[in-house]
């Protein structure tokens, strides 16, 4: 045993100096640059506040929408939702993905155990029979291990780590995601309680025009005419009340889906949709977008695998070296295997390289590039859509806010407008049809306005999305 320490210090000696080469030397394949494409980064956002420097989206989303009862809604969605459960469990499987390649980077080992018996059979299928009755019994641990002289294993643990990494923005991504279509179901939901209260004031309002035309009718002072309009008009609005009843229910269910839940009632908080104050949101910068958009992030992930791959595919063309160790005991006799005088070992080094693969390496190589430039203008794509949804979202917010300031005005004129009429009517000024005609362009003017405030909500959350949804998405303690 004493003369086999000078080889096996050898044999240590030549391995540390190859693992200290394959630290030192850099492994083939492109390393990962961002595609710099100054096309893709505007100056500023399209109908941006010049004067911002911080963010909408740097706020939490309990901040973004002061609403107890949204709040609660979207607790329970980012635990209960089944999407996001989901992407929870694509995580895990990335994260074990990328345990899986960091470990081929280091030796592997392992254990046998052997027992036989038999006469005169040849190497391989059972250890040799050597003693009596041509029994024999092994036992052995062996280490292998790739030397990554090239770098194709850090590829691939570059590559299985940015898939990981892009799992994570994944989940992020739906988490931003399932934030704002429950708060876009909630917001729909408090517009169709108000067009339903609208609908129910308009049918009340008809009704007494109604009554109060069949009583002119009787007395001789009015004609058909007037009680037709004033009927029809209260049908008509009655007949809104049921589908708007169901467009709430399903709007409901909606929800109760997001939440994870089956079909069922949502509570209401008390913001009505009118007192849903939209709060004031600058934009970020442009170059804080792409740091900040989860989708931004896994597309970009995704292209440092993609481009990781392509050092993968291009180390395949070179030669593997393998280094296998092997360390037991072997015995023909139980005795002697428990005494331990038979050690058996063995020491080997395998150089295998490709020689003719018919073109498949080339083409692995191939695809691996082309796989690298699609993520690559995936990536573009991806930036480019979010600068337009953030401008689109912008401009809506600005725009919309406008006509729902011009929408209000015409509202509040309409109501002065009914109030007149009635007190003309009153003091025998005017007719009540005048007053019926007024209401006629109340209730529509009424509706309009809620379907402004709606959108411009919608067009908060649709800002809050394209930004982002900001940095933390843990719920604040109370």
């Amino acid at each position: 045993m004493a003369g086999l320490w000078p080889l096996r210090f050898r044999l240590w000696t030549l391995g540390l100096g190859l693992w200290t080469l394959l630290l030192a030397g850099c492994a083939v394949g492109p390393n990962y640059q961002r595609p710099a494409d100054p096309a893709l980064t505007p100056a500023a956002f399209r109908g941006e506040t010049p004067a911002s420097t911080n963010s909408f989206a740097d706020l939490p989303w309990w901040r973004a929408f002061q609403d107890d009862a949204l709040q609660t809604l979207i607790r329970t969605a980012l635990t209960n939702n089944y999407d996001a459960r989901i992407a929870v469990t694509r995580v895990e499987q990335a994260r074990a993905a990328a345990a899986l390649a960091r470990g081929q980077l280091f030796p592997q080992l392992d254990y046998g155990v052997s027992a036989g018996a038999g006469k005169n059979i040849g190497a391989g299928d059972t250890p040799s029979p050597t003693g009596k009755n041509g029994s024999a019994l092994a036992a052995y641990a062996t280490a292998s291990w790739e030397l990554d002289l090239w770098g194709r294993l850090r590829r691939l643990n570059e590559s299985a780590r940015a898939q990981f990494l892009a799992s994570q923005e994944a989940r992020r991504d739906v988490q931003i995601s399932l934030i704002a279509q429950v708060a876009q179901s909630y917001f729909q939901l408090l517009a169709l309680d108000r067009q339903l209260e609208i609908a129910r004031q308009s049918t009340n309002s008809y009704g007494e025009s109604l009554k109060i035309f069949n009583e002119r009718l009787h007395g001789g002072v009015a004609s058909k005419l007037e009680t037709s309009a004033a009927e029809a008009l209260m049908d008509a609005a009655a007949a809104t009340i049921p589908d708007l009843e169901r467009q709430a229910a399903l709007q409901e269910n909606q929800l109760r889906l997001l939440l994870g839940q089956n079909p069922g009632a949502i509570v209401r908080g008390a913001v009505s949709l009118a007192g849903q104050a939209p709060p004031e949101v600058p934009a970020g910068l442009p170059s804080a977008l792409l740091e900040r958009r989860p989708d931004l992030r896994e597309a970009e992930d995704q292209l440092r695998s993609a481009n990781a791959q392509v050092g993968v595919a291009k180390a395949n063309f070179l030669p593997q070296l393998d280094l296998t160790a092997l360390f037991g005991e072997v015995s023909p006799e139980l005795s002697a295997f428990t005494a331990g005088a038979t050690p058996a070992w063995g020491l080997a080094a395998g150089l295998t390289g490709p020689l003719f693969h018919a073109g498949q390496l080339r083409a692995q190589y191939a695809q691996a590039r082309a796989a690298r430039d699609q993520s690559a203008l995936q990536y573009e794509s991806t930036v480019l859509n979010a600068f337009q949804e953030v401008a689109d979202a912008l401009v809506s917010r600005e725009k919309l806010a406008a006509a729902r300031a011009r929408q209000t005005s015409a509202v509040d004129a309409y109501r002065e407008a009914v109030k007149i009429a009635q007190e003309r009517y009153r003091l025998g000024n005017a007719d009540y049809y005048e007053v019926l005609q007024e209401q006629q362009l109340l209730f529509p003017a009424e509706n309009s306005l809620v379907q402004y405030q709606l959108n411009q909500l919608l067009a908060v959350v649709q800002l809050y999305r394209a930004l982002g949804g900001g940095w933390e998405m843990d719920v604040p303690n109370r």
